[in-house]
């Protein structure tokens, strides 16, 4: 073993959304952490005090500091590493798949300069049999080292929600399957040093799965009150009330909400690489998140032609029509706008002739042409045609709102207007 001052617990490969809070609770419960990260950018700014993760801040990066943290681009830091934890991005590839550009690089590098007795977690998203049919290998070649002989090989899926309150890093259980038995309790015995539950799975595969039966759960029942959503409005039922309704029966019902489309670093992709796994593997498809997808992806169009039809019903058109989107990343109180509905919602309406402007306190600049920023709220839904309110901002006064716009539509059931999706 490694008794050199320079050994650490653990390294945290990918300082993103996942991999910083990560080793910031490591931190915090007396693990010596370091962080590895290909962005020279993003490694100056962390050992800066400079966050750019919605869950922590300047403060919480000098406190991780103080106990001992350093993020670094070298990755020779792995030699000396009781583990290493990967938590790098996987989005989706070209053919639907995920990218795993991002994991084979990670893999190369801590192969590199693996030794024997460390353990090698990865956290992020994929499909089942990444972790023993894609990275094994590449840890192999480039250490010399036998998985499950020379060093533990595990799969821990993240779990992390941004800007949630009330679950992160410490209080949410956490999953782990290893290449082996042993695996698996190498990389439990690590969790449990900073998280208060580790559940054991079965296997590698079986990590990987419950991440994607996670999301995938969630993306189909969106989809399914997405399309409640629009027959509802037909029908002249209001959906909202009926969902509060169901949500008293104390079992057998979740509740879940409609909204524009689906957004984030979770819902949109991570089924698609399920599905991609089962047409690849087996030769068929995955209808339900298929069809889940194809529901999902179709709310902005939807929420544009009701638009179109609210400025119809008082004669006007779109073109030529002025339209302030309301909050344009994928979820409240968050600076993060990762597909976003918002992007589909506004080339739909530009598409249509439309005057497209934003209001969001989370989002100073945004990469969507001819779409301008306004920094007065309620001026601009009184000045506009119509508002779109697309995210329930804590921020937005929303009675203020009702009151002052023109025309609103509520896509998130938040107010009492009478256009709700």
């Amino acid at each position: 073993m490694d008794t050199s001052p320079d050994r650490v617990d653990l390294v945290v490969v990918g300082l993103g959304y996942v991999g910083l809070p990560l080793a910031q609770e490591a931190v915090r419960r007396g693990l010596r952490v370091r962080g590895l990260d290909a962005s020279s950018r993003v490694v100056d700014g962390i050992n800066r005090g400079e966050s750019h993760v919605d869950d922590l801040d300047g403060d919480d990066l000098t406190a991780m500091a103080s106990g001992g943290f350093l993020a670094g681009t070298d990755p020779s830091v792995v030699a000396h590493a009781g583990a290493v934890v990967i938590c790098v991005p996987t989005p989706l590839s070209e053919d639907g798949g995920p990218d795993l550009s991002a994991v084979r690089s990670a893999g190369t590098s801590i192969g590199e300069h693996l030794t024997p007795g460390t353990l090698v977690v990865l956290e992020s998203t994929t499909y089942p049999g990444t972790t023993e049919e894609f990275l094994l290998p590449i840890l192999e070649e480039h250490s010399g080292l036998r998985a499950g002989t020379d060093f533990a090989l595990a799969f821990s899926p993240e779990r992390i929600d941004p800007g949630n309150q009330r679950y992160g890093v410490a209080n949410t259980p956490k999953v782990v399957g290893g290449l082996t038995e042993r695996c698996t309790d190498t990389a439990r015995a690590l969790y449990e040093r900073f998280i208060d539950t580790v559940v054991p799975a079965r296997g590698l595969r079986e990590a990987e799965m419950a991440k994607l039966l996670e999301n995938t759960y969630r993306h189909v029942n969106i989809a399914m009150v997405n399309e409640m959503a629009q027959f509802c409005h037909d029908l002249d039922i209001d959906l909202w009330n009926v969902i509060d309704l169901a949500a008293t029966k104390p079992f057998g019902f979740q509740a879940f909400y409609p909204g524009p489309g689906v957004g984030g670093h979770c819902i949109p992709i991570d089924p698609n690489y399920l599905s991609h796994r089962v047409r690849q593997r087996l030769g068929h498809p995955f209808r339900f998140v298929e069809l889940a997808q194809e529901i999902n992806a179709s709310m902005p169009h939807y929420v544009a032609q009701r638009a179109q039809n609210l400025l119809n019903d008082d004669s006007l058109a779109v073109r030529g029509s002025t339209v302030v989107l309301l909050g344009v990343t994928y979820k409240p109180d968050i600076a993060d706008p990762r597909e976003s509905p918002a992007v589909p919602l506004a080339k739909r309406l530009l598409a249509l002739g439309a005057e497209v402007s934003y209001h969001d306190p989370f989002v100073g600049t945004w990469s969507v042409d001819g779409v301008r920023r306004v920094d007065d709220v309620l001026q601009a839904v009184e000045t506009h045609d119509l508002s779109i309110l697309l995210q329930q901002h804590a921020a937005y006064d929303l009675d203020m709102i009702v009151a002052r716009a023109t025309r609103l539509l509520d896509t998130r059931g938040a107010t009492d207007t009478d256009h709700r999706l």
